[in-house]
């Protein structure tokens, strides 16, 4: 099975993931990883830390000649902030000491306060370096070598925004990842101008008003294929996978698997995708396919090999360029206003990004208990043998 994991804090030296179960033989390079990592900086609305954070990406081990070797693959993403400003080397000192500065009113919709009563610390930074974004970009890393791995399958997994605000997509249009170069030129990732037009024009509203903004992704996949996840086991169906890995995401209050809210208020007989067998599909073989998307490509907590489609919805961000929440300084309790942390007006676009890196994970986590293999070659020999059974 794929595991991994991450760690580092977001103004300290580094971020390091470590990925094990990932098979022989798959080419990965730093430049393909750097690539989708650029993603993650997209978006109108960002903050000033995307223009200089350069995630500088060292490739540890676990790769030679540009191909795993099987063993377990480490990333070392460099902290181009921490090598600008001495501030941090004192700030962020593994070694012994004080800082001159500890924060103490703590931020509300922030992990401030309750991080500080779960472990003991008197200082916020001791809970927001870690609970920051900027740890997804670790996320993003093994993301990119998850869906490289994925394409071996013919899967590819995309992200486009179809909320910003009040701002929404109206037609439901969605993209293929043959659109995804568009999305990604757009200012805010939406692969529907008008909305987009509309998205944009909420962002300076909101900055200008010192705000932050919040909104919503959807995130497809295609071509993943039938059998992923399972109904025998809570924790194996494919739907709770996906939920749990998006909702895990910094500011992502919801999680939505196709159609699920409308649904609801339908009755059973429009609520459901029919079945029909198309004679047409596997070269003349033929196979099944579902003549509508509400349940999101997931039946019984298994893929059913139609589109994926998972939808993430995130909450304003909790640090704002004007600060006005009100809060307590937890040294004199008194009340005050949260502190200003240099932020974004919205990280929505990038969301989309992280969220592609969710599914991509747990869909790479998944083919591999399904498939296993322990080359690049033998994982997909096994795949390509599973599929011919299925017409």
């Amino acid at each position: 099975m794929l595991r991994y994991l991450t760690a580092g804090e977001s103004h300290g030296q580094a971020l390091v993931v470590i990925m094990e179960g990932l098979p022989a033989g798959l080419e990965i390079t730093v430049e393909e990883i750097q690539a989708e990592m650029a993603r993650r900086r997209l978006g109108y609305g960002r903050g000033p830390r995307q223009k200089f954070e350069q995630d500088e990406i060292t490739l540890v081990g676990g790769v030679r000649h540009g191909r795993t070797l099987g063993s377990p693959l480490a990333i070392e993403i460099k902290n181009s902030e921490w090598f600008r400003s001495d501030k941090w080397h004192e700030e962020m000192s593994p070694a012994p000491g004080v800082t001159k500065d500890p924060l103490t009113s703590v931020r509300p919709g922030h992990a401030d306060l309750v991080g500080m009563q779960k472990y003991g610390f008197t200082d916020a930074r001791d809970v927001l370096e870690r609970a920051s974004a900027r740890e997804t970009a670790a996320r993003v890393a093994a993301g990119a070598v998850a869906k490289k791995l994925l394409s071996h399958l013919g899967v590819s997994v995309i992200s486009h925004v179809v909320q910003m605000g009040a701002a929404k997509v109206i037609d439901g249009a969605r993209p293929t990842p043959a659109d995804l170069a568009a999305v990604d030129a757009d200012e805010v990732r939406c692969f529907d101008a008008a909305a987009s037009a509309a998205m944009i024009e909420e962002v300076r509203a909101a900055g200008k008003d010192g705000d932050s903004l919040g909104g919503v992704v959807e995130v497809l996949g295609y071509g993943v294929p039938v059998g992923l996840g399972s109904h025998v086991h809570w924790d194996r169906k494919i739907d709770a996978a996906l939920a749990q890995a998006v909702m895990s995401i910094q500011a992502i209050k919801g999680v939505e698997i196709g159609e699920g809210f409308e649904v609801a208020g339908r009755r059973g007989s429009v609520a459901h995708d029919a079945i029909v067998w198309d004679a047409t599909l596997n070269d003349g073989r033929g196979d099944y396919r579902r003549t509508s998307a509400l349940a999101g490509g997931t039946e019984g907590g298994i893929t059913t090999g139609e589109l994926l489609v998972v939808r993430a919805a995130m909450k304003p961000l909790a640090t704002l360029n004007r600060p006005t929440l009100p809060t307590v300084d937890v040294v004199t309790k008194e009340s005050t206003v949260s502190f200003k942390e240099r932020t974004d007006v919205t990280a929505v676009p990038a969301a989309g990004v992280v969220a592609e890196t969710m599914v991509a994970l747990v869909l790479a986590t998944e083919a591999q208990r399904k498939f296993g293999g322990d080359s690049i070659s033998e994982f997909v020999r096994n795949a390509e043998s599973f599929r011919a059974t299925l017409p």
